[in-house]
Formats: structure tokens, sequence, C-alpha cells
């Protein structure tokens, strides 16, 4: 979601005649687009701001900018400990932004409003062949250690239509793959009035009958929410890839609980079992949380009992942190930070032992790749995406935006390698 309010940023700043500068030295606006979810994303963004500070002093003509999550949990406090930023602003006024650069007095302004999507903008994709498509904003969620409903206000859901309408310019527009977007995907279209509601499964539909788009991808949905219409979905329709992020958060359903997931352990292994029924080859990976407070060995226990069970292709694992105005800052029983490294290091293990076992299943396969460039590690190779999320290495002559089939000759819990035959050479 990050990623995507920034692409609009950036899309809204071109069309100001803004450009990218080369280092924040030769800027004349500095722009910070802040995420909240960690500790350790606040600690590196002060950092930066620290610099930012030392530049505004340089030059006090320069404009420095706060966006995004972190500066609507703090709103207005942003000023007065950092007296030298000019404009701050959530997720939800990312317009206001324009409004701020194009107005005759520029002095400090704050906009924390919630005033639902504000997304038409243009948007400057880092990829020309991929674009982000935010379905809803918001969540009415209510898990005890997240400050995204804070942040990004109550859930709503955009009109099918117009969501229709987008894709269908960002197929016109070259792009082959889309992501959609919401902060639990599962729930969209219950907030929109009974004549124009829709499930999520019946938007996946419409979606996949546009042409021109060869792939359709969604994070994240909500184990409690997760349906099995929106299951057989990815059996049925081609677009939609062989890939589900299902975020399990823990394993144990006491801590769940303190989480305030509404699921239980055994919810989540009936999803995770109906989608091994319908999408057997299915990737799935996960979201899981070490050291939430009052978590005993016996409930990290039960974390890795079902990270081995489940068998991930990936997963993000997360020391807990508080957040502030959570109603888990407040827990008692926090874990010490010691035992959660330890802990981290051994799911890590575990994560990655399985998922190096389940990458094994392409070795000898052919998968087809959307070519995203030159690979990160050898200049020489390509680098692209399976359609089960895997970035796949390999040798061959596509070019970004091309797709491809790849003869997978090599595999490890993050990555696989492999060839362009001659034959898909000569096909394209």
């Amino acid at each position: 979601m990050n990623e995507h309010d920034s692409e609009r940023m950036k899309g809204m700043l071109e069309s100001l005649g803004y450009g990218e500068a080369h280092s924040p030295d030769d800027a004349d606006l500095i722009l910070f687009n802040t995420c909240s979810i960690r500790e350790k994303a606040d600690s590196r963004f002060v950092a930066h701001l620290g610099n930012a500070k030392r530049l505004k002093t340089e030059r006090p003509d320069r404009i420095v900018g706060v966006g995004g999550c972190w500066a609507q949990s703090v709103k207005d406090e942003v000023f007065a400990r950092f007296p030298f930023v000019d404009v701050a602003f959530g997720p939800g006024q990312v317009h206001k932004l324009a409004e701020f650069l194009t107005s005759d007095s520029i002095t400090a302004q704050g906009f924390f409003e919630f005033e639902g999507f504000t997304g038409h903008l243009p948007a400057k994709r880092a990829r020309e062949f991929h674009g982000w498509v935010q379905i809803s904003v918001g969540c009415n969620c209510v898990c005890s250690y997240c400050i995204v409903p804070a942040t990004r206000g109550r859930e709503v859901s955009r009109p099918s239509h117009e969501l229709v309408r987008e894709v269908e310019q960002l197929a016109a527009d070259g792009v082959r793959e889309v992501t959609l977007l919401g902060q639990n995907v599962n729930s969209y279209g219950r907030d929109l009035a009974p004549g124009s509601r829709m499930t999520f499964a019946g938007l996946l539909r419409e979606l996949d009958a546009i042409d021109g788009i060869d792939r359709i991808r969604y994070t994240s949905p909500h184990p409690k929410d997760m349906r099995e219409d929106v299951i057989r979905a990815h059996a049925e329709l081609a677009s939609l890839c062989e890939h589900i992020h299902l975020p399990l958060q823990s394993g144990s359903s006491a801590v769940l609980k303190r989480m305030r997931r509404t699921y239980t352990r055994e919810r989540y292994l009936d999803r995770v079992a109906l989608i091994r029924e319908h999408v057997p080859d299915c990737a799935l990976t996960t979201d899981i949380i070490v050291g939430f407070p009052g978590e005993t060995e016996a409930d990290f226990a039960q974390t890795l009992e079902v990270a081995e069970q489940v068998g991930y292709d990936g997963a993000f694992t997360f020391i807990y942190s508080p957040r502030r105005g959570t109603e888990a800052a407040t827990l008692a029983d926090q874990v010490p930070h010691e035992l959660k490294v330890e802990r981290m290091q051994q799911l890590v293990d575990v994560i990655q032992r399985g998922a190096n076992e389940r990458a094994q299943r392409f070795v000898g396969r052919t998968v087809e790749v959307l070519v995203e460039g030159p690979s990160r590690t050898d200049p020489s190779r390509l680098r692209g995406r399976s359609r089960h999320n895997k970035v796949v290495n390999f040798t061959g002559l596509g070019v970004p935006g091309d797709l491809v089939e790849v003869e997978i000759t090599g595999a490890t819990s993050q990555t696989l390698s492999g060839i362009e035959p001659i034959l898909s050479r000569a096909a394209r």
C-alpha cells in the first residue's frame, strides 16, 4: 500500500512540473512517505529526518514534507517535534500535497482528515507492466497490536465499475499484471449500497474478463474472511495467480485471541486444507509475529508446529514491537527482547527449511515468468517472477514486460534459477 501511495505522490509531483533529484542535496522538495507498522521503520525515518533538517538549514527555501502513516499517528505533534517540517499529511490526504505546493503562501500545514478513497491521482509506476489497484481503504478489524485502523480509518470499498474501468485503462497502457490492494481484501464490497454490492470473488471474475491482463494478484486477505468462492476462483480464473498470502500471526489460539484476530488455529488450518484441496500447487506465504505479550514456550511451539505442517513457500517474520495507542502495548507479560530474538531465529530456520523443500518441486518444470529486468546478482542474466510469486533468475533474451517460459534447473528457499529454451525464444 505504501509503494502505491509513493507512486501516486510521484505522479502528482510530475504533473506539477517536479522531476526526481539525484540526491537530497540537490532537491527543492524532500518528501518522506512513512510507514508505522514496526518500530524499526519509525527509528529509520527519524534518522533520515535529521539529515533533512541539516539540508533545510543550509537552504531555508527547501521544502520538507512528511506523509503517510507515521504522520497520521502523531498528527500535529510532528511540527512540535520537528519545527523545520513544512507540510505533513496522512495517507488519506495525499492530494492535499498538491494544494499546499501550489498555494500562494507556504506555511506549516497539516492534513489528517479521513476522506475515504483519494486515489484519483496520476501514478508514476515503478514498472510499466505492473500496476497497483487499491480496491478499498481503511480497516474495520481491531487487532490489538495494529496501528493501521488509527492511521487509515474505517473500511471503504470502491465501486466495482470504477475498478473495472481503472484496470481496463491499465491494460490499454500496457500493464500485464495488477495487484489488488486492501487492508482486508476479502471483505471488499460489504459496505457498498445493496444495489451495487459485490463480493471479492465477484470482483475477481469481472477483472479476469478484461483483455490484456495476464496476471492478477492481491494482498492481503484475512483468514477469518477467506471463503471458498475466492479459493475456487484461483482454480477457475486464468489470470488469478497460484499464490495466496494468508497471514497466520501466531499458531496459538490463545495468542490469536489476545491479538483479537477472531480466528483460531483450527480455522486457519481448515482454510489451508481447503486451498490445498482446490489448488494443490498453490504457493502459500504468510506473516508471523514472534514474542507477542504473554507468548509462552508452549504458544511458540504451536507456531512452529503450524509452520511445519503448512510448509510455507515464504514468510515475513516480525519481532513484536509495541505501537503507540494500541491495546497490546499496555498488556502485561511483555516478552524479553533476547528471548524474542532467540525464537525468531528458530522460526526463520523452520520457515527457510520448509520453503527450500517446497521450492524443489519446480526443478525440472517449465514455468511462466514475467521478466522484470537484469538479475540483481548477475547482470548477464535476467530476473522475473513466476505465477507462484517466486523470483526466477535465468539465462534468456526477454525484455521487461515479456512473458517467457523458463526451464527450472535449481531452487533455493528464496529463488529459482533456470534457462529460457531456444524454442521459447523463437516463438516470441
